[in-house]
Formats: C-alpha cells, sequence, structure tokens
C-alpha cells in the first residue's frame, strides 16, 4: 500500500513496547505518519519475529489491529516478516525491532538513521540524569543519536534539590502546546493520561473565572488497572513502600497515588497558587477511567451564583470551539465502555453530573476587623458566598485519550525537525 501525503519523510524510534508503545505504534501505523518506525525491544521475546508480530496484531481491550484499521472485512495486516533483520512490514510500513540494548545509550538509534525517540517504558522519567548512569538515563538517547525525545509519562526528579533542566518541558497539546520551543527543548514530556484529562477539565474554567476565584481544588481519579500491578497476591519487593499494589488486580479496589496536580502546574501554572488534592483508586477493569474535579469558588453574589447551566455551557462552548476534537461535551449517560477508544478525545464531560451548590461561608467578626473612619476598629461578620462545583470527566487512559494525543504531539514535535 503507498504511503499518504501525510506522511513524514523520517522514522520514528519507540522505546519500549508496553501498553503505551503497542498502541503508539498502532496510532503511527493508521495515520501513516512516519514512513518508517524502529522499535527498541531491548531482548528477545517469545519464539521470535513471529511471536512479536501476534503480539502486536491482537489486543485484549481494543481488538485485532486490522480490524482497528479496516473494520470487520480487514484482512491480515503484518507481512514480510523476516527473522535476521528482525523486520516486518504493518500495513506497507516497514518496522524494525532492536533486540539488544535496554540502557538508552547503547541503542543503535544512529545506526537506523532514527533522530526522533518515544520512550514509553516508564523507567527512564528524571530529566538531571546523565546519559551515562550507570541504571540508564532519558539523556541516554540523545547520546544514543536522537535529536529530540519525547516520555510518555510525566517528569520525576528524585533530587529534591535538582530543578527542572533548562531543555525539558512538559506539554499537553491544546493546552500550553506552544511552550516547547524547538531551538530550546531536546527532552519533551506529554505527562500522563490523568493530567491530560485534567488539563481540559480545569482550562475552561480557569480561562473564564479566572484563577483567583478558585479557593479550593480537589480531585480523585477512578482509574483503570495498569501494568504495576499483579494478577495475584504476592510478597512485596524488598523496600517496598506501597503494599496494596501486591494485591490481586482482578478483586480490589485499590488506594493509590497520584501525580497529577503537580504535573498539572507544569501545564497550567496558575494552578501552583491553588491548593490542590489529587487522589487515586485503581479498579479491575483494563482501560476506561474517570475524574470527579471537586472545585470551591468564591461566587459574586448570593442572588446569581455559579450553577449548572453556566459551568456546562462553559465546556459546550470548549468543545464546539477552541478544544474541538479534544474536548468532548456529552449529554449522554455514559458508563466507562463508552468511551474506550474514542479518538483524540483527552476528556468527555458528564455534562448530566454536573453540580453545583451555594453557601455561605461566616467569617470570624475579628478576622474582619478594620480600621473606621475617625479611629477605632470595627469588627463586622462577613457572610461571603462560595459554590462548590462537582464535575465529572472520563478518559480513555490507553488508546482513545492518551496515546492519540501523545501521537499528536510526537507529529508536531517531528514536524518542527524537518
Amino acid at each position: 500500500m503507498s504511503h499518504s501525503s501525510n506522511t513524514r519523510p523520517m522514522k520514528l524510534g519507540l522505546n519500549g513496547i508496553g501498553r503505551i508503545g503497542k498502541l503508539s505504534l498502532w496510532h503511527h501505523i493508521a495515520n501513516r505518519t512516519f514512513s518508517e518506525i524502529v522499535v527498541n525491544l531491548g531482548r528477545k521475546a517469545g519464539r521470535g519475529i513471529n511471536d512479536i508480530a501476534s503480539y502486536l496484531e491482537k489486543d485484549s481491550s481494543y481488538g485485532r489491529l486490522s480490524t482497528y484499521l479496516y473494520g470487520h472485512k480487514g484482512g491480515r495486516v503484518i507481512e514480510n516478516l523476516d527473522e535476521n533483520k528482525g523486520a516486518m512490514t504493518i500495513d506497507g510500513i516497514p518496522v524494525t525491532f532492536l533486540r539488544e540494548n535496554r540502557n538508552p545509550r547503547e541503542i543503535k538509534w544512529a545506526e537506523n538513521d532514527v533522530r526522533l525517540v518515544v520512550d514509553t517504558t516508564g523507567v527512564f522519567n528524571d530529566p538531571t540524569l546523565p546519559a551515562n548512569h550507570p541504571k540508564g538515563a532519558i539523556r541516554g538517547h540523545l547520546e544514543a543519536g536522537a535529536a529530540k525525545t519525547i516520555l510518555s509519562a510525566p517528569f520525576k526528579i528524585k533530587d529534591k534539590s535538582a530543578s527542572m533542566p533548562a531543555d525539558a518541558v512538559t506539554t499537553v497539546m491544546g493546552i500550553n502546546g506552544d511552550d516547547y520551543i524547538p531551538s530550546k527543548h531536546n527532552l519533551i514530556s506529554a505527562a500522563s493520561c490523568t493530567t491530560t484529562c485534567l488539563a481540559y477539565m480545569v482550562k475552561p474554567i480557569i480561562d473564564h473565572f479566572g484563577a483567583d476565584r478558585i479557593l479550593t481544588a480537589s480531585m480523585v481519579t477512578v482509574h483503570a488497572a495498569t501494568g504495576s500491578q499483579v494478577v495475584l497476591d504476592r510478597l512485596p519487593n524488598d523496600g517496598a513502600k506501597d503494599l496494596r499494589k501486591n494485591r490481586g488486580v482482578f478483586n480490589n479496589i485499590i488506594l493509590t497515588t497520584t501525580g497529577a496536580a503537580k504535573a498539572l502546574g507544569l501545564v497550567i501554572p496558575e494552578m501552583k497558587r491553588i491548593g490542590f488534592i489529587a487522589e487515586s483508586v485503581r479498579i479491575p477493569t483494563t482501560t476506561g477511567s474517570l475524574i470527579v474535579l471537586v472545585l470551591t469558588m468564591q461566587d459574586e453574589s448570593a442572588e446569581n451564583p455559579i450553577n449548572r447551566d453556566l459551568i456546562n455551557g462553559l465546556y459546550k462552548k470548549a468543545a464546539e470551539g477552541t478544544m474541538q476534537g479534544r474536548l468532548i461535551y456529552s449529554e449522554d449517560q455514559n458508563v466507562s465502555c463508552d468511551i474506550i477508544g474514542l479518538p483524540s478525545a483527552a476528556a468527555t464531560i458528564e455534562a448530566t453530573e454536573t453540580h453545583t451548590r451555594t453557601a455561605f461561608i461566616k467569617v470570624d467578626p475579628s478576622l474582619a476587623c478594620h480600621g473606621a473612619e475617625g479611629g477605632g476598629i470595627v469588627c463586622a461578620p462577613l457572610d461571603i458566598p462560595v459554590t462548590q462545583i462537582v464535575i465529572y470527566g472520563w478518559y480513555d487512559n490507553e488508546f482513545g485519550s492518551y496515546t492519540n494525543m501523545l501521537g499528536e504531539r510526537t507529529v508536531t514535535i517531528a514536524d518542527s525537525m524537518l
């Protein structure tokens, strides 16, 4: 099959072929965005190239690659398997698999003419570590020949005294995508699935009201299981702090943590001024997640409070305007399966469940004392109208939301390199 006019005359490197790596490959094959793809496995897999093809061809959450590409009439799209070269063609696009090196600086990107790499391993997240770090580092990709490296996770700086390097930036497409400066940034984090959804839920509120009106903010992500969890209970590794991830994923609701609030401050700087609590609950589903966002906002008056129609109107306007295709406003009654695979949608607002409630906060008069004309002190009680808002946002934490947004980010960076 001939490549479309959208195909860029360059190779894309993928480091890792787990959930995000595999689905990124699907995404770029479907959109025909690169002329060739080079995937670093870092190890041998199964009995060889045929087993790798089988893994890529079928997916327990999203079905068959051929069905994804062409519907139920699609036949097999993986051909020309070559064990010696570690190569195949997928829907006509050449794909090469490297099976030798796991340390980024030892991967043969230069030898394979790869200048752009997406690291999906979830292992090399610290942009401050040198390329020659004994356990490997994301900077190793640059030393191995890549000019730019995209991380499919938030940056995590282990040394709390270290600051973010000048050549590293975190972006979410459609929110702060222009923060990426081609001449400056070589390490680009595409944040996380949760941060991406959260950013699209928060931005319309910030744009309309401003950050100063938000008194408090909190969120809980009801999140599908991930590869960090186990199928059956097992003994924790030496030094493990979170024992809950060692409990079986099939039959437990598991409390865990999320760095979404911290990462959100990198994407929407105004949020750094707001006390934001973020929590995560893992549930026994394979994909499809939900954010419950709770905002407490200072209202203008008790007579004209913030209400559900206003909030839903903001999301509807954004979904039909500047965020079209990335934010979906839905008045349906959805369940998690309904948003699995939804293309390019960072967040789907469940408008039927938006709730608001306005009440008064009584301020202690002693805290509200002020000077009066002619001297003296006046202490007057204050009744401040405050509205609490609850907003629900769905996201496909694997393919539909995050991988498609990551793919869009990858293409814009590739275009800046041509």
